[in-house]
């Protein structure tokens, strides 16, 4: 025994089950979407909706993002080959003291 009912969501706007279940006319039925009354009808049901919360973590990454994205690139191909090449030929050293200091700056 099938039921006539449509129990799937309205997945295309524009067909007619859709039209059918949303309860809201379109161009086909005569009415223009950009009319005043379909305005407010818009405004008068996302206003509650049309609330944004942005918190302090966001604004803040905004803030690093805008300095970071303004500020000028850095060219460091120069001391990677200067690295490299000291890597490779043994002479590279490193600063023990340094790296610790680095460690601790970021655990504390």
């Amino acid at each position: 025994m099938s039921s006539n009912i449509d129990t799937r969501s309205p997945f295309f706007p524009k067909s007619r089950t859709s039209q059918i279940n949303s309860g809201r006319p379109d161009k086909a039925s005569g009415v223009d979407s950009s009319s005043a009354d379909r305005a407010s009808e818009i405004t008068s049901r996302t206003q509650s909706d049309a609330k944004v919360n942005i918190t302090d973590g966001v604004r803040d990454f905004s803030k690093i993002k805008r300095i970071a994205d303004s500020s000028p690139d850095v060219d460091n191909t120069e001391k990677i080959a200067r690295l490299k090449a000291q890597i490779q030929a043994g002479t590279y050293e490193v600063d023990y003291d340094a790296v610790a200091d680095k460690m601790l700056q970021s655990e504390f």
